[in-house]
């Protein structure tokens, strides 16, 4: 079975997001809970903020799948429902059949690594 993963609206002023890092590779056996990609949203455009208007959120992958293809690199600005990722139920699936449904993800805010020596 094919799923695929497109951007999901992260905030509700969100329209795309930036990648900040992909954590697997193209033919990668995706275990439960496995990190797929960080991404930020930077809402500084559009409204004012008390705060930094950059969030940052790991999508990691909810179902055991095989990461088929990716559409999206590193530096990437997604626009909300472009797709981020192909991925099937078995390694070798070929990929012209039509996708059953998204892959199941959850999303969580980060704190990356860089930002760290502040804390």
């Amino acid at each position: 079975m094919l799923m695929n993963l497109t951007l999901p609206p992260i905030n509700t002023l969100s329209t795309f997001a930036i990648v900040n890092n992909i954590h697997a590779s193209v033919g990668e056996n995706m275990q439960l809970r496995k990190t797929l990609m960080d991404v930020a949203i930077d809402l500084s455009a559009v409204v004012q903020h008390d705060c930094p208007p950059v969030s940052h959120f790991r999508i990691v992958v909810r179902d055991h799948v095989y990461l088929r293809r990716l559409d999206v690199i590193r530096g990437d600005r997604p626009s909300v429902g472009a797709n981020l990722a192909i991925f099937s139920t078995e390694p070798d699936e070929p990929l012209d059949g039509a996708v059953a449904r998204q892959v199941r993800v959850a999303m969580a805010g980060i704190i990356p690594q860089e930002f760290w020596s502040g804390i």
